[in-house]
């Protein structure tokens, strides 16, 4: 027994994935089903056939299905089909206790047909159960269309349930299935459960446990259902629950939250939306927390109130201190108050510009300084080489 099924006081693991039909839950989809085939194989309506998912339970149904049956009946179980319509056949030839004279599939047919019509005359039926049907070959489909074609009269000699996943689906659609097609007496699908069948589905593995839908509460009840919005199988079902209460068994928790759900959901890698849900829950929580009203303690209050007057801190002592000294030196004059306008922004964004406008002219100005200067000098000295004679004569041979 797993350590958890002690912790959370139960008889035995609720959620192993293993086909027992104590934790069948005989409602909905699966009794339905369960019902119909029984009654179709039991009035010897030949052919059935029953897909699903991965996971949808179709193993666990057969269990149920064989269960259903007086020992009168001869079961053959093939937990995966053949690879070729002789092996079938061989396969069946041995469940019965034949030895086929020849290994001619025209032979076997016949030993087999013989066998099966002795065990009808004696009042028993003989029920093959072909699981994971959707690996089967199109020879042995075409085999078993063959077997369905025993009959005496009207009566089937063989019963036959093939279970399989939705891929068996495509292949008896197809145009060249046609034959078989016709010979299905019933064919069933199994679906995904919806969010109410699942926590029924949940409650009631809990219950055959020997516990009760308690160990998981209200959140984490919200979370599974926000996991599975789109339907489950029992598989993944028993996948998260089994994991979500290890969780919870680690954590040392009494029951299952959604922290422990989204913790699950994570550690098998299923994409869900619980985490948004996870988020939401901390933000109510938070919303909680600050609506609550502060706590105050009026008598804390005064009490702090009368010791900061009765001891003011010193730098306060010493300008009281020194302020009564410069009152008692002379009299006090009061002063009339003057009021300081500031300037508006305008003026002081003019005064700005306009010193700005003068630093910009410095540049400017000195260099034509400096070019009137070099433009003096250097008549000066054309004036000083030419022995001009005065300044007027400098300027006629400058120009000439």
């Amino acid at each position: 027994m797993h350590i958890y099924s002690k912790h959370f006081k139960l008889n035995r693991l609720p959620f192993e994935n293993v086909p027992d039909p104590q934790f069948f839950y005989n409602q909905g989809d699966h009794a339905r089903i369960r019902q119909q085939i029984s009654g179709s194989l039991q009035s010897g309506r030949g052919l059935i056939v029953v897909t699903g998912p991965i996971g949808s339970g179709k193993t666990t149904l057969s269990q149920m299905i064989k269960s259903d049956f007086p020992e009168n009946i001869k079961l053959i179980w093939m937990a995966e089909p053949p690879a070729n319509s002789i092996d079938l056949y061989l396969f069946l030839a041995q469940e019965l206790g034949i030895q086929p004279s020849s290994s001619e599939k025209t032979f076997v047919m016949r030993d087999i047909r013989n066998e099966l019509l002795k065990i009808n005359t004696e009042g028993k039926k003989c029920l093959i159960i072909i699981d994971e049907s959707h690996l089967m070959s199109d020879d042995v489909i075409n085999g078993i269309r063959l077997l369905n074609n025993l009959e005496e009269g009207s009566l089937k000699l063989i019963q036959l349930l093939l279970l399989g996943q939705e891929e068996l689906l495509e292949k008896i659609n197809r145009p060249v299935m046609e034959p078989f097609k016709q010979r299905i007496a019933a064919l069933e699908v199994l679906g995904k459960m919806d969010v109410d069948v699942i926590r029924k589905y949940i409650a009631h593995r809990i219950k055959v446990a020997g516990g009760t839908s308690d160990l998981i509460s209200d959140t984490g009840w919200e979370a599974i259902s926000i996991a599975f919005h789109a339907g489950g199988t029992p598989r993944t079902i028993n996948s998260l629950c089994d994991r979500s209460f290890s969780v919870a068994f680690e954590r040392e928790k009494p029951v299952v939250d959604a922290h422990d759900v989204y913790e699950a959901t994570q550690r098998l890698g299923l994409r869900t939306d619980v985490f948004h849900y996870i988020i939401s829950l901390k933000s109510k929580e938070r919303q909680n927390l600050e609506s609550q009203p502060e706590v105050n303690n009026p008598s804390q209050a005064a009490t702090t109130t009368v010791d900061v007057e009765q001891s003011p801190p010193p730098h306060i002592s010493r300008v009281k201190q020194k302020i009564n000294e410069e009152i008692s030196q002379g009299p006090y004059q009061s002063r009339a108050r003057v009021e300081i306008a500031e300037p508006p922004y305008d003026d002081i964004a003019k005064k700005i510009k306009t010193k700005y406008d003068q630093k910009s002219l410095k540049a400017p100005i000195t260099l034509l300084l400096v070019s009137i200067t070099a433009l003096a000098s250097s008549v000066f000295f054309f004036c000083h080489r030419t022995e001009s004679t005065g300044f007027l004569g400098c300027l006629v041979n400058l120009f000439s």
